[in-house]
């Protein structure tokens, strides 16, 4: 058995390791990785059975909802170009959000905000599981209401993009349906050495049409509810940074239209307030099958 103090140096190597790969690696951090790695550290500080039981039904259930995700197209081919474009048309007196930010922020280079927002975009899956943890250690009686939350705002994502298959910006303006927009993410990742970007994030991101609501708007958004709800307004203020940032920077790169984000906020808000009574429905539920068992199993065995 490790010394506590062996322990938490080998912890703070492993992080220090995982650090180095988040920096250098260039991928997305998708939730079966995010659980190899957080694995890996909770096992040296022996904690893995633990982490085990608490995130493995999590990550399995986001990753159910992203294979779920890529077959949305498949079953709805229709997809939806023009409506978004007449709303953010009509909320900015005819002028395109995206087209106007990039007017006065790109310049056919990449800027140090570009970096900025592509680094927290990259980040759609970490931040919750990282917040997951963070609340599974110091608040835990708040734990199955947060990945309550979470995965009824993800699958309810999923039920829109099934019925309401809705292309982004880029695609859109690519298609000559709205004026030629650039989109910069291409540019941050030939920056980095990816020079064929579009490749690359098709197998990344198989479905490229699940632009409404904005999940990227919203997870941010209620991971901020979420903080309010357990460290109080203060903090809240504090993490408003993170989806304000991640609100501008999906529209000013050409991923999502402000009426994909305003939708997202939408859906965040819904999922955060519907989630204590999901929560209590699925618990009771849960007895009933687990007294349910018990009673066949005793009555198997007195047979």
């Amino acid at each position: 058995m490790f010394n506590i103090s062996i322990r938490k140096f080998l912890a703070l190597g492993y992080l220090l390791g995982l650090f180095v790969l988040f920096v250098f690696v260039r991928t997305f951090w998708t939730p079966d990785i995010m659980f190899i790695a957080l694995f890996g550290l909770f096992y040296i500080l022996g904690q893995g059975k633990s982490f085990v039981i608490y995130f493995l039904p999590f990550v399995l259930l986001l990753l159910s909802y992203e294979k779920l995700r890529s077959l949305a197209p498949l079953i709805n081919s229709h997809v939806h170009y023009m409506e978004m474009v007449h709303f953010d048309k009509w909320l900015f007196s005819g002028r395109l959000p995206t087209v106007w930010l990039q007017h006065h922020m790109y310049f056919g280079h990449v800027a140090w905000y570009d970096f900025y927002f592509y680094f927290l975009y990259m980040l759609h899956f970490v931040t919750p599981i990282l917040l997951a943890v963070a609340i599974w250690k110091y608040q835990p009686k708040q734990y199955w209401l947060f990945i309550t939350s979470l995965v009824t705002l993800s699958y309810a994502g999923f039920i829109t993009y099934v019925l309401y298959p809705a292309a982004p910006p880029w695609m859109s303006s690519e298609l000559r349906f709205i004026e030629p927009i650039h989109r910069v993410s291409s540019d941050v990742w030939y920056a980095f050495g990816v020079k064929d970007f579009s490749s690359y994030y098709k197998q990344l991101a198989p479905n490229t049409v699940a632009a409404m609501p904005s999940l990227h708007a919203a997870y941010p958004f209620l991971l901020a509810l979420f903080v309010r709800r357990i460290w109080g307004n203060r903090w809240f203020a504090f993490s408003l940074i993170y989806p304000a940032s991640i609100w501008l920077g999906v529209v000013y790169l050409g991923e999502h239209y402000v009426v994909d984000v305003l939708f997202g906020i939408l859906y965040a808000l819904l999922s955060y307030i519907s989630a204590p009574y999901a929560l209590r429905y699925l618990t009771k539920f849960a007895k009933k099958i687990d007294k349910y068992s018990h009673h066949r199993i005793t009555k198997i065995l007195k047979t």
